[in-house]
Parts: C-alpha cells; sequence; structure tokens
C-alpha cells in the first residue's frame, strides 16, 4: 500500500437524528503521524463525529476508512483507534499497571508480555516506575498521561482525545498542551483531537478543521486559519477580533472604502469578498493589529488612523488589552504593545489609532 494512503479518510460523512442533522457531509484526510484538531462551539457536532470515527455511532451516510479500509459496520473492539475521554474513565480499584494492561487483557495477550509493554508505555509518556501506585495518588497531569499510555499500549493506528483537558485547571492545561503535542511527536501516531479551546487547536495541531453547524467551514494550519480565515464564522471564533458592522460605499479593485455604524470611515483590502457599493459588511480586525501611538504622531498616517479616548485597560501581563473609544463614538479592543512606552496609560489619556488595510478581514454582512 501507498504510504501516500492517510490514516483517518471521511467521505461526505452524514449523521441524522429523528429532528436534526448533526452532522452534514464532512470530507476529510488526516495524514500519517499528524495531529488534527476539530474545533467548534459546543453542539456543533464534534463529539458525533469523533464517535462515529470509533465505532461508537454509525453514519447515515457516507464512508469513513483508516489506512484505506472501510470502517463502516465494523465494531469499536475491532476498529485500530482508542480514545481518551474528557474524564479519562481510569478505573479507581485498579493500580496504574493494571489500567494501562486493561485493553491487553482484554485481547488475551499474556501476562508477562503485558507486563514488559505497560511499563515501556509508562516509560514513554514520562511515568516509569509508577504502575503499583493508584489513580488517587496521581496528579491530574500524571493521570491524563496514564489514560494516553492505557491507549498507545495497544498501539492504535489513530488515537481519538475527545476534550481531555477540559477538566484541569488553566495552569496545568497550559503545561498539558505542550507535553501532548511531544508525546504525539514521540509516538508519531495520528491524533484526532477534538476542543472548544481555541488555543489548544493553535498551539498543537499540524491542521485544524473548524466546524459550524454540523459542517468543516475550513481546514487548514493554525496559520491559515488565524491569518486567512475564509468564512465570517472562522474569524470570529478563531481568536480575539473586534467586530464592526459596516456598509460599502466604493470599490476599487480590492480596496474598499467603508463607513461604520458608528460613523467612522475606513479602508479594508477584501479581494475575495465580492461586495458592492451598497452592501452590508462585517469587518474582523485583531486587537494586535492596532498600532497605538501619541497624538500627532507621523506614523498614523495610514489608510486607518483616528484619534481616541481610552475607556478601559485590562492588565493581564503580556496579553494586556486597551479598549478605546474613537471620535466617531466607535469602541476598539487593541493589544498593549509591551515595550514599557504605555505602560502608565489610564482612562481619559488621549492616543492615536491606526492598522493598515491588509490587516482586517471584510465579509458580507449575515454570514456569520
Amino acid at each position: 500500500m501507498s504510504n501516500s494512503t492517510p490514516d483517518l479518510s471521511c467521505s461526505n460523512l452524514v449523521k441524522d437524528f429523528t429532528d436534526f442533522r448533526a452532522v452534514d457531509g464532512i470530507s476529510f484526510d488526516v495524514p500519517k503521524g499528524s495531529f488534527f484538531s476539530i474545533l467548534g462551539p459546543s453542539g456543533c457536532g464534534k463529539t458525533t463525529l469523533l464517535r462515529m470515527i470509533a465505532g461508537f455511532q454509525s453514519p447515515t451516510s457516507g464512508d469513513l476508512r483508516i489506512k484505506g479500509t472501510s470502517m463502516i459496520g465494523v465494531p469499536p473492539n475491532k476498529r485500530p483507534v482508542s480514545m481518551v475521554f474528557q474524564h479519562l474513565a481510569l478505573f479507581p480499584t485498579m493500580n496504574i499497571g493494571d489500567n494501562v494492561g486493561f485493553g491487553l487483557r482484554q485481547r488475551g495477550v499474556g501476562k508477562k508480555e503485558i507486563g514488559k509493554r505497560v511499563e515501556e508505555a509508562l516509560e514513554r509518556v514520562g511515568l516509569p516506575g509508577v504502575s503499583k501506585r493508584r489513580v488517587d495518588q496521581l496528579s491530574g497531569g500524571q493521570k491524563q498521561r496514564v489514560a494516553i499510555a492505557r491507549c498507545m499500549v495497544l498501539e492504535p493506528d489513530v488515537l481519538l482525545l475527545d476534550e481531555p483537558l477540559g477538566a484541569l485547571d488553566l495552569k496545568l492545561r497550559e503545561h498539558m498542551k505542550v507535553e501532548l503535542k511531544a508525546l504525539q511527536a514521540a509516538f508519531d501516531t495520528t491524533f484526532v483531537y477534538i476542543t472548544h479551546d481555541q488555543s489548544e487547536a493553535l498551539v498543537m495541531s499540524d491542521n485544524i478543521a473548524v466546524m459550524n453547524h454540523g459542517r468543516f467551514e475550513q481546514i487548514g494550519t493554525p496559520h491559515e486559519v488565524y491569518h486567512a480565515p475564509q468564512t465570517a464564522f472562522v474569524a470570529g471564533f478563531v481568536g480575539e477580533a473586534n467586530k464592526l458592522s459596516a456598509k460599502v460605499t466604493a470599490t476599487n479593485g480590492a480596496m474598499l472604502s467603508l463607513v461604520t455604524e458608528a460613523g467612522s470611515e475606513v479602508q479594508v483590502s477584501a479581494s475575495n469578498a465580492g461586495l458592492a457599493v451598497g452592501q452590508k459588511a462585517q469587518i474582523f480586525l485583531r486587537p494586535e493589529a492596532i498600532d497605538l501611538l501619541p497624538l500627532g504622531s507621523d506614523q498614523a498616517a495610514g489608510s486607518n488612523a483616528t484619534e481616541a479616548v481610552v475607556e478601559t485597560v485590562l492588565f493581564n501581563g503580556a496579553n494586556s488589552t486597551v479598549t478605546l473609544r474613537d471620535t466617531a463614538g466607535g469602541v476598539i479592543s487593541a493589544a498593549l504593545p509591551q515595550t514599557g512606552a504605555l505602560a502608565n496609560l489610564k482612562k481619559g489619556d488621549r492616543l492615536m489609532t491606526s492598522w493598515s488595510a491588509e490587516q482586517a478581514r471584510c465579509y458580507a454582512a449575515g454570514e456569520a
């Protein structure tokens, strides 16, 4: 078989329930050894999709192949996949070694072989020598790694992870993002990861599918879905963005002139928007795309420069932001630069805001 055969391939998958369609004609391929995330809000169909891959639910129509072999009609225990659940589902009455070896016992593997493979798996997740410990003696992050070892000991072609960091505290979640990516690279196993947390998807994934109402709105690298969102939904869901309602007043090739609801005149470069004069539009502008400059600054001579007053300063270390109201009354949020030049910025201060026409995204209103 060709090395180019994807580990997982879904073709026009549909899942209907009695009164609604949870998954609506989804097709995608996941190459061998990659980290693929499915990102979307609660209720968008991502867990239903994962359960179909695992075999817990059958598709209404479409095909699902693992390493080129169709899985339609194949029960979960006969599929070369393993699944890590959000609440890990470790057995509290078993020690760590018995937890990790559970699937091998179910397969009838010999006791000596199980012991060897369990120790190898625990070592690979950075937990050598813990097989005799009880589950309640481990930290949240260690339990996470045990759950992964329990799956990886079965040598699955595809590992499915259903919001596995959701129950952890913030600091541990940040740490486990890095660990999970490192583990995936170390095992060289295909990970399919479900999350509603965009920072998890951006940090760990080779490719991200952004899901909404049962469909994939965009599949791309983290860089692509963040910097080149194809739809208004993706622009608003992935990362922080100011959303401005506006109307097109003039077009000049890719350059659009618009007036916002607040009355500000802005220019946006939007070659693919297909917008005409008079049409309503939505503009998405990242807080980090906005420059904050002293009043009268020569640097603020760009296409979208305006005077503004500080309304609030939200200090959050490197992620600090400032909310400003411009002369037309429009409110935007901008990232506070880390140079220290604006460290003493406070409510009521006046300054210039400026952003380039290329840095905003523009879509026809009603797309989101």
